[in-house]
């Protein structure tokens, strides 16, 4: 009888509360685009004199695939990248600092959103002991000092569950995961890239939507209009115009095609030289892969 009722439930995945529908009703749409403001960065490079966008973007890409291999929530790395491009607009540092920067965003981001943050130890060792654990938990008060504790920030992922309940697409027979799941790579790939960074969660939520659909045949293989989806999501979040919003999705594919030059352009580098170069963590010493961009993030199956 003991083996039967025996628990067998691991910790690998963590278990999320079920969908609430109260949580999706126009009136909390309506507080979350009222508040959206609030944590939009302005000017990243007013106050720079070292930093660059191609050093934000490197950072950022070890962020993501720090957030990735230690399988974080979406929003951990979002939220990290947010804190950052808040921080930089505030004070200036040295490019010898911005890892130290991008790892205090992770460690704050991960307490706010993981059930099991991050560690401070796990963090030092990926950035192979550069800095300390007391400079990481220094910086950890220093960004806060500087964002004023205000760290509870609307992403782009947090508008999806509203969008994607509104529109009337499974009739075509898309699925609304398969959708959401590629609308959040295209969110994650825009969150270190700096042209995107004044733009408020709500547009580039539309966008990535708008180019997840039309990666999938929304107007080729259904036939509908992207005009009319553009017009629709504008109407959902209370935008009258739709041409910045046509102007993010055209940047969103434009990035997808420089992702795509890039994979190509690097697939000379040695697959063991990298696996040297991203060494797991202690404790979690596996068979090592770097993962690599598909072809096409439109054609990525789940």
């Amino acid at each position: 009888m003991m083996d039967i009722l025996r628990c067998c439930e691991t910790t690998e995945n963590e278990i999320t509360a079920f969908v609430d529908g109260t949580l999706l009703q126009d009136r909390v749409l309506k507080n979350m685009l009222q508040s959206e403001y609030r944590c939009v960065p302005s000017n990243v490079f007013i106050n720079q004199r070292e930093i660059t966008e191609s050093m934000i973007e490197i950072v950022g890409g070890w962020m993501m695939e720090v957030c990735e291999e230690q399988t974080c929530q979406d929003d951990v790395f979002l939220l990290s990248m947010n804190y950052l491009y808040r921080f930089l607009t505030t004070t200036n540092i040295k490019k010898n600092q911005l890892q130290l920067l991008g790892a205090a965003c992770m460690l704050i981001a991960s307490k706010l959103r993981e059930p099991k943050p991050l560690s401070a130890e796990m963090l030092v060792f990926y950035t192979d002991h550069s800095i300390t654990t007391n400079m990481l938990t220094s910086w950890e008060l220093l960004v806060l000092s500087k964002l004023k504790w205000d760290i509870i920030a609307i992403v782009p992922v947090d508008f999806l569950p509203h969008l994607l309940v509104r529109l009337d697409f499974e009739r075509l027979g898309i699925k609304a995961e398969m959708v959401k799941k590629h609308a959040k790579i295209l969110i994650t790939l825009c969150a270190k890239e700096c042209r995107f960074t004044n733009c408020y969660p709500s547009l580039l939520a539309c966008a990535s939507v708008v180019s997840a659909l039309c990666g999938l045949g929304w107007v080729n293989k259904y036939h509908q209009s992207q005009e009319a989806l553009l017009k629709t999501l504008a109407d959902i979040i209370d935008v009258q115009e739709t041409d910045f919003m046509q102007e993010l999705v055209q940047n969103i594919d434009q990035m997808i095609k420089q992702n795509f030059e890039n994979v190509k352009d690097n697939k000379v580098c040695d697959e063991v030289t990298r696996s040297e170069q991203c060494t797991p963590p202690p404790g979690k010493i596996r068979d090592y892969k770097t993962a690599t961009t598909p072809t096409d993030v439109h054609d990525v199956c789940f």
